[in-house]
């Protein structure tokens, strides 16, 4: 009875046009498969890019030398320990013993410092892994092809790497528990020149992976990839018995198939309408740290005026900036910079919404009144609900302000037009993916961040600066290194410099039906070996 339901919501598809040419996608009958949906026609599936979609499902195939598991405890993988000396500049590694290759040879100290050499040489073009080893001593000469090894990396045996920071991190073993810097079989991914070989992650090519399901077949034309289970995994036997991603680059196609249990999962899939076509659990999911805001370039007038600043954030009722962007959520409005990490202020103290207050402050700056300001230019409204939300906020400035001259620009790299350097308020996120709130402030407010740099308009406090500083270099256990972060948070709220605006969550962008499918802030499946379908459902 499944299998004709299964070929008349084809047929229908079909009728609508709807139906993906692949033809890897399985039916439900088929028993635990579960089927993505991959929005781009993906000709790369490296896990050496350190980003993309095809990142997104990393962790599918290759195993992290550590990861965060669902409640946020760091968790032994590939590596079955990592520690420091009292100075948190030298680390040992020691390999699990149990890890091996798909096909049951040793995964070794060896493919972890080679794999980290690899990311880091220009020709590979990783796209974070400075996020991750950009504190190893050595490393910024070979990201810019001075040298083709980091120094601060070495094999002590086949068991265990030995690793030098150039300055003291306490948090190292967090910043390396990610899939995105999953080791590979280091024979088989670098040639002798010691570039990244073409194609060598294809099963085709005899590829050896590490996670518990490896790539059966991959048709990149068609784009259809299988996987299977890993026989030789070395964490507990998978749960599903395969996986398979199909390319559907539609999101109208993608949400329809999805509603009727043609799919099960989607890379990531945000329409306006998503919660009312696939639920709230769609979309929803546990806190994420990153958030989004309205970061003020204080260097563009009129920002430069710190009484205009104040104005346009009071002018502004948070909860109803969050409401205009989703009213049926799941995301929370946005007070202080951190969220979800340890170290959020529960004394941080709100901007007010106070229109009156509001008033009294433009009047009280160098422009007196809204008929002298500028023009205010906003850019990153690229969606409909990030417009939604900068059209509240003009809303607001206008009734409240009288404020009439207001522009809205796209993504600031698609955008390009005579105004662009004029710029003041960029609409962005910012986080972190390890748990500390001094890596999430040190991402947002330090002077050397890119925030800081361009969306804040070379945005310097000293003390906020050395505050982080020196919160840096506390271990992670000691109560001053939160403390110091806090102090720095509260003195960057004194210079009204963002509109906040609403906390992510890591949604989950799966059916109801697909169990077990928890993700970590690196956007990867925990423990994918979890992951199951209950038929009972699935349509």
């Amino acid at each position: 009875m499944k299998k004709d339901l299964f070929k008349v919501l084809l047929l229908g598809l079909t009728v609508l046009g709807l139906t993906p040419l692949q033809s890897g996608q399985a039916s439900a009958e088929d028993g635990q498969v579960l089927n993505i949906a991959h929005p781009v026609l993906q000709q790369n599936w490296s896990p050496l890019q350190g980003g993309g979609h095809a990142a997104r499902w990393q962790s599918l195939s290759w195993a992290a030398p550590m990861y965060f598991d669902k409640d946020g405890k760091l968790t032994p993988y590939v590596l079955s320990s990592v520690e420091s000396d009292d100075s948190y500049v030298n680390w040992t590694l020691h390999v699990n013993p149990d890890a091996v290759w798909s096909d049951g040879s040793k995964i070794t100290a060896e493919d972890v410092v080679g794999t980290w050499n690899l990311s880091a040489r220009p020709a590979t073009k990783h796209a974070r892994v400075n996020l991750f080893l950009g504190g190893v001593e050595g490393f910024n000469d070979v990201v810019v092809g001075k040298a083709k090894d980091m120094t601060g990396l070495s094999v002590t045996d086949d068991a265990t790497v030995s690793v030098k920071l150039a300055s003291a991190d306490p948090i190292f073993d967090q910043k390396i528990a990610t899939a995105l810097i999953a080791p590979v079989k280091i024979s088989q991914a670098e040639d002798e020149n010691g570039n990244e070989k073409s194609d060598w992650w294809m099963p085709q090519n005899g590829v050896v992976v590490s996670g518990p399901f490896m790539p059966e077949t991959m048709d990149l034309d068609q784009g259809v990839l299988t996987l299977v289970p890993n026989p030789n995994f070395f964490g507990p036997k998978p749960k599903l018995e395969k996986i398979v991603l199909t390319t559907v680059a539609d999101a109208s196609t993608a949400t329809l198939m999805l509603k009727r249990g043609t799919m099960d999962a989607h890379t990531e899939l945000i329409t306006p309408t998503i919660i009312q076509d696939l639920g709230p659990d769609f979309l929803g999911g546990p806190a994420l740290a990153k958030g989004q805001q309205f970061w003020i370039n204080i260097k563009k007038p009129p920002m430069d005026d710190i009484n205009v600043r104040k104005a346009l954030i009071m002018s502004i009722n948070p909860d109803e900036l969050a409401l205009a962007a989703f009213p049926d959520g799941p995301f929370t409005a946005a007070s202080q910079i951190l969220n979800k990490v340890p170290g959020v202020d529960p004394d941080f103290k709100k901007y007010p919404y106070d229109p009156e207050a509001a008033k009294a402050a433009l009047a009280a700056s160098k422009y007196k009144d809204a008929n002298r300001l500028p023009k205010i230019m906003f850019v990153g409204i690229s969606t409909p609900t990030h417009e939604a939300a900068a059209q509240y906020i003009a809303e607001q400035w206008r009734k409240t302000l009288g404020i009439q001259g207001i522009e809205m620009k796209p993504a600031i790299e698609t955008y390009s037009g005579p105004d662009q350097k004029s710029v003041q308020i960029f609409r962005d996120d910012v986080g972190t993916r390890v748990p500390d709130a001094v890596s999430y402030l040190m991402g947002s407010i330090y002077s050397k961040s890119g925030n800081a740099r361009n969306k804040l308009g070379s945005y310097k406090n000293d003390k906020i600066d050395a505050l982080l500083e020196e919160a840096s270099v506390k271990g992670v256990k000691d109560p001053d290194r939160i403390k110091l972060a806090q102090e720095a948070q509260r003195l960057f709220r004194e210079d009204w410099t963002y509109i906040p605006y609403y906390y992510d969550v890591m949604s989950k962008w799966a059916m109801p039906w697909v169990m077990n499918f928890d993700k970590n802030d690196d956007w990867q499946v925990i423990e994918p070996w979890n992951v199951t379908i209950d038929e009972a459902k699935r349509p």
